[in-house]
């Protein structure tokens, strides 16, 4: 019996080159301002349209200023990627989500609330997040600027078929653990190429009681264990999260799509390439201590000793708590923190704004902590503002910001500043991600508004 990945991948297969990759359908394609110029002017030099433009919708979110975004971007490189879009998409029919407008964001954020990102459906964009979009249960997966334009010019794509691979998560987790603990941990288990040439299905309880917006976020840092995406097979909770957004199926549509989706999910017989099973129970929340993702642990526990870590890897361990200015063996528990960031495709989103405002309430932020609350979009801003969330985290002494990427990466305003200390909710904490000399700790928003209220690293159940 096929597994869920290989249905929604055979149904599009146009052609399998022999001895060569599979011709791939694409029925969605994003595109934002910072991987899309090169294949746009590719077109341009080959004289070619846009294959089915109806299909494709862009959005710059990268480059785009949290605050004052009436106002031009001051980065002139920045600028020009948001402006060159702009050019872009009218000259090509695409349709684009402008800066400033009610429907921009980020993309990752953007798709899956609007009902762009649909069960059973084939999604790329040139961003490696794009496995995000798995939550909706598509086969969703990043590619490179070469690959946009050939997806602009014929809505396929040349790619060779990943191995299949499920994670279940079985049991209950505990108080304050959340689904970015949960891809933490195993990312911690599994490392940062564990999972490297499969696609991955997230299964078991954990999953199955997991919101979609938890979905969302297991399923976005399902790269950073080196898999080619991640996806989780589309339920009640996924229709009932669709149904009557923007770009959703609607009526007799909405029934035949239900009925479809209702067929995606992998027999009880299907055989996949590698399978792997953990326990909630021995999850807690976590944070990272190196420069890659898979640096972490439970957030009362300690950096491993130099003798736990294989001899071929210990160089690069070195060199990473040297970044840091951590020690082996060191309890971070306590260690003093300069910036929070609340935001990015990981952790922008309704729910993560819920779960920080939970914990800051009737606390007030420290006052040597700088924090940017972003949300992922324009209508997570907004719905901040219906739940009266803003009135809560004000009072608090934090401010939200206007909707972007913003300090995930160093693409913008919003970089944090040489050897000083950002406890995160973004997704990567590579050496200068959040800008030059810059140390990331990777978290939880529950972990994130802990440290924002204390000033150092803290564990959020001492407040829950």
């Amino acid at each position: 019996m096929n597994t869920l990945f290989d249905k929604i991948w055979d149904s599009h297969v146009v052609q399998i080159v022999k001895d060569g990759p599979t011709q791939l359908y694409i029925d969605r394609l994003y595109c934002h301002e910072v991987t899309s110029p090169q294949a746009f002017q590719g077109l341009r030099q080959r004289g070619l349209k846009v294959f089915r433009p109806q299909q494709v919708f862009a959005m710059p979110d990268h480059n785009i200023q949290t605050h004052d975004q009436d106002k031009p971007v001051a980065d002139p490189v920045g600028r020009k990627q948001i402006d060159t879009l702009d050019k872009n998409c009218k000259e090509f029919g695409v349709t684009e989500f402008k800066m400033n407008t009610p429907e921009n964001g980020i993309i990752h954020v953007v798709g899956p609330e609007t009902g762009l990102s649909l069960p059973g459906m084939t999604i790329v964009c040139g961003d490696s997040h794009t496995s995000t979009h798995g939550a909706m249960g598509a086969v969703a997966f990043g590619i490179g600027t070469s690959e946009v334009e050939m997806v602009l010019a014929s809505q396929c794509i040349l790619q060779q078929k990943p191995k299949s691979m499920r994670i279940n998560i079985n049991g209950t987790l505990k108080p304050g653990v959340t689904a970015k603990d949960v891809a933490l941990y195993l990312m911690s288990q599994l490392t940062t190429s564990g999972a490297t040439g499969y696609f991955v299905e997230y299964a078991g309880d954990v999953v199955r009681n997991m919101s979609m917006e938890g979905r969302l976020t297991l399923c976005n840092l399902s790269i950073e264990m080196g898999a080619r995406g991640g996806f989780v097979a589309p339920d009640e909770k996924t229709f009932a999260y669709i149904k009557g957004k923007k770009y959703a199926p609607k009526g007799e549509d909405w029934e035949r799509a239900v009925a479809y989706w209702k067929t995606l999910k992998s027999g009880d017989d299907a055989v996949f390439d590698r399978e792997v099973t953990y326990d909630a129970a021995d999850i807690e929340p976590r944070i990272t201590y190196g420069t890659n993702p898979g640096m972490g642990i439970a957030i009362n526990g300690t950096i491993p000793t130099l003798d736990e870590i294989p001899e071929s890897d210990q160089a690069s361990f070195k060199k990473s708590l040297k970044y840091m200015g951590f020690e082996p063996g060191e309890k971070l528990l306590g260690h003093p923190i300069d910036y929070v960031f609340l935001g990015a495709c990981t952790n922008g989103r309704i729910e993560d704004f819920r779960a920080f405002a939970s914990l800051v309430k009737g606390h007030h932020k420290a006052p040597n902590v700088v924090a940017w609350l972003v949300p992922g979009s324009w209508a997570v801003a907004q719905q901040i503002k219906n739940e009266k969330l803003d009135k809560v985290l004000n009072e608090a002494g934090f401010e939200i910001r206007q909707p972007g990427c913003s300090a995930c990466l160093a693409m913008n305003d919003d970089k944090v500043p040489a050897g000083l200390y950002s406890v995160s909710t973004s997704n990567r904490n590579f050496e200068g991600r959040q800008g030059p000399g810059s140390r990331t700790i990777l978290a939880s928003p529950l972990v994130a508004a802990a440290a924002a209220i204390t000033g150092k690293v803290t564990d959020p159940r001492e407040f829950m």
